[in-house]
């Protein structure tokens, strides 16, 4: 039997099975009402998402969130960009799920993907690797939901960045149990790698870190 089996069993195994389905359907038709108006309502200005049925407003994030999401970025973009290798992008690029709308803080687009991006779009497929920085109000989020379901929808590489901790989880997707698996976390001192962008390889301390992101920078210049 399998997992979804297991949670639906009980209304299976109902008399009321009939009405507990009209039910449901009546509850996602709810929903994707209210995801339409999520779509009709966000602007390039806002940073929201769509959870479970719920418009989530951001807060104001705190610099080391801004800082850690800066440096991360200008490491993957300058390799990408210099190899040839896809598209890097930045908190509004907007990540369509069966059911959800996430703005991730940093994504990556392998070559054959970015390729069909338009000008004008602004929703785009499920990315290859997916970053997520840590802040009070989205630790929740970023460990349960979204952890659930960027594996669920066969992101292959996953990324949890803790600004107060200096560390790097990384998580690759298992096929066959369509879920995570922590196959690194990396802390000050350590190099980091990327299984999805080939030849990445950077310094942890360059997430945190002004100078160390320079050298890292200018190291991939020179490659």
């Amino acid at each position: 039997m399998t997992q979804a089996s297991d949670l639906i069993r009980p209304i299976l195994e109902s008399p009321n099975l009939r009405a507990l389905l009209d039910e449901m359907e009546a509850l996602w038709e709810e929903e994707q009402q209210k995801r339409q108006e999520f779509y009709d309502r966000i602007t390039p200005e806002d940073k929201w998402e769509f959870i479970n049925g719920q418009i989530i407003m951001h807060s104001p994030a705190k610099n080391k969130h801004l800082d850690a999401t800066k440096l991360l970025t200008q490491l993957l973009d300058l390799f990408v960009r210099a190899h040839d290798l896809g598209s890097v992008k930045t908190e509004k690029a907007l990540i369509p799920t069966t059911r959800n709308d996430y703005e991730p803080d940093v994504v990556f687009f392998n070559k054959q993907k970015a390729g069909r991006f338009t000008s004008d779009q602004w929703k785009f497929p499920a990315p290859d690797l997916v970053v997520e920085v840590l802040s009070q109000d989205s630790i929740t989020r970023d460990r349960q939901i979204k952890y659930r379901d960027y594996a669920l929808h066969y992101i292959p590489e996953y990324w949890i960045i803790d600004p107060d901790a200096l560390t790097v989880e990384q998580y690759r997707l298992n096929d066959a149990a369509q879920n995570y698996e922590l196959f690194a976390k990396k802390v000050s001192g350590d190099y980091f790698e990327c299984s999805v962008i080939p030849g990445f390889k950077a310094p942890v301390d360059a997430i945190f870190d002004e100078k160390a992101n320079l050298a890292a920078l200018r190291h991939f210049l020179k490659e």
